[in-house]
């Protein structure tokens, strides 16, 4: 049997001594265990997660400070503690480290030389920037190298090795890959064009459906694999590399290696259904596998991953029991203790660059010297300096200025190294008169004895002089824009050497650290570079308030000569503070520079993450956070193991639910309480960023407007202070964030579910993250929607013998729901605003729509069938028609049926009057030519909007002929038109009536026309307002309105549309004929729909609002 019907066999693990010791039995489950993680109370921030354990302490094994406990000083504070449940299947698990692997010898099966075919099924974050070896065929020591698949930032590599000793590689960008995927490399040896081709691909499993990642990487010549004698490992590493490429982090559920592409299969360990604690096992093809270090074959599913913090001891007075309710806490609880910042990035990155001296000069103000934190480096010798009176520069904290009579000397260790690079940041105001000395280099060990760098408002001029100090040769360097950037903003100052032949070139480089540019002025002399021995400067009046710090000097290094460019590059974005980076990217490069264990997924590589303003000095927590908050990512705690993850916020976008829950099938437990409140309402955002400019958005209009009930809610006003790059993303991201704080929708903060009871959900409640979409079908009715998709913030879980009870912290999933360009859901744009045309019943499967504002839908079978909202009841349009006709068709005694389908009701005059004639349709006014002609289309219209063509067959004689737009067809007695008069003459005039009354004036059109002459017509009624427009045939539409006239007596509520044709009294024309074409009633337009799509069923007034169900939004 299962769980429930069998305990839970929840597993507790305490690190005793570094080794995962089992205290299971030692657990009181009198008391559930209670673990809480993830973001509460709709906070922005993660909380460091929980758990509570009650150890049995009768024997004092758990009084850390007792020295009869079997673990005295082997537990204490923060000894790690991990909580785990029973998972529905076996898999590898890997620590990362080189010898915990699964490995089968090799055997003659596995010395493929030419075509392979290698597949691995995972569960690992392939995103981290260190190299990870999936699997292969390679050992470093003796050269045994064949083959390996590996991974580093998210992209896949096949790599082999034709001798043993060098490799060829090709690689390609997998995509943003689920928890759980496959992937796989093929190589053509020969791929039959002269060269051998890799490819690249990944699966959600090994049974594929396989796509390929990128384009074939093709190389020109055909090749093969060397035939080692390595293992096939699970997983090998290489350590020639810095850091080392090791194995990954993480499960393996399955892999294949085939001979040949999709040929014979030669490995194929299968871990799923192994046995847990199996040590050795049999692969399909019979391959013997054994497992080495700390690697496992297990079923365990971590719930919990932390640190105990506290050891509260309690016992009974009488002795017969004690006990120790013990607090364990998440990593980010032991980040958030410190309160030390981070250094400056600067100051942090120089060191890496093993420099031979270094002094930072961030001293504060009362310093008389300059420390370097460069072992056996003596502090800079300085006087006339001010501490910490300049903290402009990003990269760096607060520095020095200048005050006459200032100078510096600091000594540079010896060594045998020749060649050599000074820099330094500096922000120099303005040019002296004359030239003064900015930095003097002694040099040892070459016939220069030092190297001084000049400068003055009409050169640059750098030195190499003597021991007697007479100038060996120099450099000025007089060109204006050069002079102009070495002042006034901030630079870095690079004295370096190169050597040509017998000769060595001595640059000075000034590269603006914000726009990167630089300019440099070169000497050159005969001899050898030697060593840098000191750095000495001493400063007149003349460069007073000049700011300089972060002087370093490294030996044995050699410049360019041709170009001119410097040796070391360890200043580079660091000086800025990397001011410019993403936020993915500063994550990732924090995480490398303090070994922390972060692990970063980006949700979909073509949208970048926000770019960060500069790194300032800040705890790692704060700076980690700092990204989160500006990227809207989640930053959170692994259960599986003490590490911090991070999600951005492209992975929050349009996610398939990882938990789908059905209320009428009791999946969730009571209560479910939908929120209708404030809390989360923000209606006027402001963003700024810090140390720039700021932007607001406002919601000025709508039910969660800033206008005061009843037109909104009133003002919910929020400002933050965010870490940008630039002023033009604040404006972004507060329209995203009043977006975020505008949803209309149902909050649903809390979901509770009950395993014991739903035991069937596990699988899926076990791969659930923070950030995933939880999607709740068929809520109750007094919910207000059909599903509710929500975003899981975090989760309390209590975890019993019998008893598993989770409770979800949620926030509205629907705004996450973002548009994709070309999705048949996801890439429609929304009606500007549309309502129902006229009432429907809960039955009627036509809709009238009515585009209130901009363009009307889009009529394309191809974009059919597509989801609406009206009412609250979703219903499926799978047809958009216009009622129009393009008369393509020969009628003779009517105009028939039109071309989208509608039948032309006929009244008036005769049926010889109708024809068409394959192109227009005709009325020809037979004798009495005054009496109205009546071409109406089935339909009952109120507000609408009418476009056709119309023109005369001849010139109007005596008196004008008038064809018209028919609006709300009643009767003969009850009808509005839209007359287009052909006067006399070739005058054209317009006019309004009711039935055959008029309305207002008849104002001149600025067009004549003749016999044939063709006139667009467009008329717009709204209300009871009848507004005109004319214009010829080929030439552009007007934007104003010709003729606009209002109705006001005996209005006509609804009716149909069409065409009507007469003649005033007067006319003499013998049988005019007025001719019509491009008929199109523009709005409303006629949806053919599925009603109650979701499951609500209601009847809807004229005027209701209707929308997209799912319209597009655009993502930040």
């Amino acid at each position: 049997m299962a769980f429930p019907e069998d305990p839970l066999d929840a597993k507790i693990e305490l690190q005793v001594g570094g080794v995962w010791t089992d205290i299971t039995g030692d657990v009181l489950l009198r008391d559930i265990i209670t673990h809480d993680r993830g973001r509460r109370d709709q906070g922005s921030r993660t909380d460091p997660a929980s758990c509570t354990l009650t150890l049995n302490n009768k024997d004092g094994r758990y009084s850390r400070r007792n020295p009869l406990s079997p673990h005295y000083g082997l537990i204490g504070r923060n000894s790690p503690v991990r909580v785990s449940v029973l998972g529905p299947e076996s898999y590898l698990a890997l620590t990362g480290q080189s010898t915990d692997i699964a490995s089968t010898p090799d055997t003659a099966a596995l010395d493929i030389t030419g075509d392979i075919d290698v597949r691995v099924e995972l569960s690992a974050d392939l995103g981290e920037v260190n190299t990870q070896i999936l699997i292969g065929k390679w050992v470093t020591t003796g050269n045994q190298r064949s083959w390996m698949l590996h991974v580093d930032s998210g992209n896949l590599w096949f790599r082999w090795s034709t001798d043993g000793v060098t490799s060829s590689a090709g690689g390609r960008t997998l995509p943003a890959l689920p928890g759980r995927a496959a992937v796989r490399a093929t190589l053509d040896v020969d791929n039959g064009a002269g060269g051998c081709t890799v490819r690249l691909y990944w699966a959600e499993s090994l049974d594929g459906p396989w796509t390929q990642a990128g384009a074939d990487v093709v190389s020109g010549t055909p090749s093969g694999i060397f035939n080692s004698t390595a293992p096939l490992e699970l997983s090998p590493s290489t350590f020639t590399v810095t850091p080392p490429w090791l194995p990954p982090t993480g499960r393996v559920h399955r892999a294949e290696v085939r001979s040949g592409i999709g040929g014979t299969i030669v490995a194929s360990p299968d871990f799923h259904a192994l046995t847990p604690g199996t040590a050795a096992f049999a692969d399909g093809t019979g391959k013997t596998w054994t497992l080495a270090g700390a690697a496992e074959i297990t079923d365990r599913e971590a719930r919990f991953t932390g640190e105990i913090s506290e050891w509260p001891g309690r016992w009974e007075t009488s002795g017969q029991a004690a006990w120790v309710p013990a607090q364990a806490s998440g990593i980010l609880r032991r980040y958030g203790q410190g309160t030390k910042a981070l250094e400056s990035t600067l100051r942090r990155r120089i060191p890496s660059g093993a420099p031979a001296a270094y002094w930072p000069m961030e001293e504060d103000r009362d310093a008389t010297q300059a420390y370097s934190p460069i072992a056996g480096v003596a502090p800079l010798k300085v006087s006339g300096l001010e501490f910490a009176a300049d903290d402009s520069l990003y990269g760096s904290k607060a520095l020095p200025t200048t005050k006459a009579p200032a100078s510096i000397a600091g000594q540079i260790p010896k060594t045998t190294a020749t060649g050599w690079h000074v820099e330094a940041v500096y922000n120099l105001p303005a040019l002296p008169p004359t030239l003064e000395q900015i930095l003097r280099v002694q040099v040892a060990g070459a016939g220069m004895n030092s190297v001084v760098v000049l400068v003055s408002v009409s050169a640059v001029r750098v030195e190499i002089r003597d021991i007697e100090d007479a100038v060996l040769a120099f450099v000025s360097f007089t060109d204006a824009d050069a002079l102009a950037a070495f002042v006034g903003v901030w630079n870095r100052l690079q004295v370096f050497t190169a050597v040509s032949g017998g000769q060595t070139y001595v640059a000075a480089a000034w590269r603006d650290v914000v726009a990167n540019s630089y300019s440099y002025a070169r000497t050159v002399y005969t001899g050898v570079p030697g060593r840098a021995s000191a750095l000495t400067a001493a400063w007149g009046s003349a460069l007073d308030g000049m700011t300089i710090g972060h002087l370093a000097t490294w030996n044995g290094v050699a410049g360019t000569v041709t170009p001119a460019a410097a040796g070391v590059t360890t200043y580079e974005s660091a000086d800025s503070g990397f001011a410019g980076e993403s936020a993915i990217e500063r994550l990732r490069r924090l995480a490398a520079e303090e070994a922390l264990p972060l692990v970063v997924y980006d949700g979909d590589l073509t949208l970048g993450a926000e770019r960060m303003g500069p790194q300032r000095s800040a705890t790692i927590l704060s700076l980690l956070e700092e990204c989160s908050e500006a990227d809207g990512g989640i930053l959170y705690e692994d259960r599986e193991r003490l590490a911090l993850r991070y999600r951005d916020r492209s992975s929050l976008y349009n996610q398939t639910p990882a938990l789908v829950l059905d209320y009428t099938a009791r999946e969730v437990a009571p209560p479910l309480e939908p929120v209708e409140d404030d809390s989360a309402l923000r209606n006027d955002e402001t963003v700024k960023r810090i140390g720039g400019s700021s932007a607001r958005v406002v919601l000025e209009e709508g039910p969660l407007s800033v206008q005061d009930p009843p037109d909104g809610v009133g003002r919910y006003d929020e400002e933050t202070s965010l870490n940008l790059y630039s002023d033009d993303q604040p404006e972004q991201i507060a329209g995203w964030r009043l977006y975020l704080g505008t949803v209309d929708g149902v909050r649903v903060p809390s979901v509770r579910i009950l395993l014991h009871k739903a035991p069937h959900l596990i699988p899926d409640v076990l791969r659930l993250r923070e950030g995933d979409l939880l999607r709740i079908l068929h809520p109750p009715i007094w919910v207000g929607a059909d599903t509710l998709d929500l975003i899981v913030e975090g989760y309390a879980e209590q975890i019993g013998v019998r008893t598993w009870e989770i409770s979800f912290n949620c926030s509205p999933g629907s705004p996450w729901t973002v548009g994709v360009v070309d999705d048949p859901v996801l890439g429609r744009a929304d009606t500007d605003g549309s309502s129902l045309g006229t009432a429907v019943s809960s039955a009627v499967a036509e809709l009238e729509v009515h585009a209130d504002v901009g363009p009307g839908w889009v009529t394309d079978p191809a974009e059919m069938p597509m989801d609406l909202r009206l009412g609250g009841e979703v219903v499926t349009a799978t047809a958009v028609t216009n009622r129009t006709d393009t008369f393509a068709r020969t009628v003779a005694n009517s105009w028939g049926t039109s071309s989208s389908g509608h039948l032309w009701t006929e009244v008036g005059g005769v049926a010889a009057d109708r024809s068409v004639d394959g192109s227009r349709g005709a009325i020809t006014l037979s004798a009495p030519i005054t009496n109205v002609r009546f071409q109406a289309t089935v339909g009952d219209l109120a507000d609408c909007e009418v476009r056709c063509r119309m023109s005369a067959g001849q010139v109007s004689t005596g008196a004008s002929m008038v064809p018209a737009v028919l609006l709300r067809y009643v009767n003969t007695s009850t009808y509005y038109r839209a007359r287009l008069h052909f006067g006399t003459g070739g005058a054209l005039f317009l006019s309004v009536t009711r039935d055959t009354t008029q309305i207002g004036g008849t104002p001149t059109l600025p067009y004549t026309y003749t016999a044939g002459t063709e006139f667009e017509v467009r008329v717009l009624l709204t209300g009871h307002r009848i507004q005109m427009r004319v214009w010829p045939v080929g030439t552009e539409e007007p934007t104003v309105w010709h003729h606009d006239e209002t109705i006001v007596t005996n209005t006509i509520a609804s009716g149909a549309v069409g065409i009507t044709a007469s003649t005033f009294a007067g006319n003499t024309n013998v049988s005019p004929q007025a001719k019509f074409d491009q008929f199109e009633v523009v709005n409303p337009q006629r949806f053919t729909v599925t009603r109650a799509v979701n499951g609500i069923t209601k009847a809807h007034a004229a005027g209701t609002d209707i929308r997209l169900a799912q319209p597009t939004i655009v993502a930040l």
